[in-house]
C-alpha cells in the first residue's frame, strides 16, 4: 500500500470535504481516504498496480478544486 497527500485549493466547508471524499472512495485501488479541511489536505492509501496519483488529481479536479501540491508518504 502506497499514500500520498495531495494539497487541495478551493475546499471551504464539511460539503467540500464530502464531495471530494465521494469522487475519490470510488476509484479502483484506494483503501482509504482522508481530508483534513484545515490545511487542505487529501491523504489517500492506494494500491499502486490499481490506481495513481494522475486519476486522483483528475477526480478532484472534476469535482471543482484544484490540486496543488503532491507529498509521496511511501509505502506502508
Amino acid at each position: 500500500m502506497e499514500k500520498v497527500i495531495l494539497t487541495v485549493k478551493g475546499m471551504t466547508c464539511m460539503g467540500c470535504v464530502r464531495s471530494v471524499k465521494n469522487v475519490l472512495e470510488p476509484v479502483p485501488g484506494i483503501a482509504e481516504v482522508d481530508v483534513t479541511l484545515e490545511n487542505g489536505q487529501v491523504a489517500i492509501a492506494y494500491d499502486s498496480a490499481k490506481a495513481g496519483v494522475d486519476r486522483f488529481r483528475e477526480a478532484i479536479q472534476d469535482a471543482g478544486y484544484e490540486v496543488v501540491g503532491e507529498k509521496s508518504v511511501g509505502l506502508e
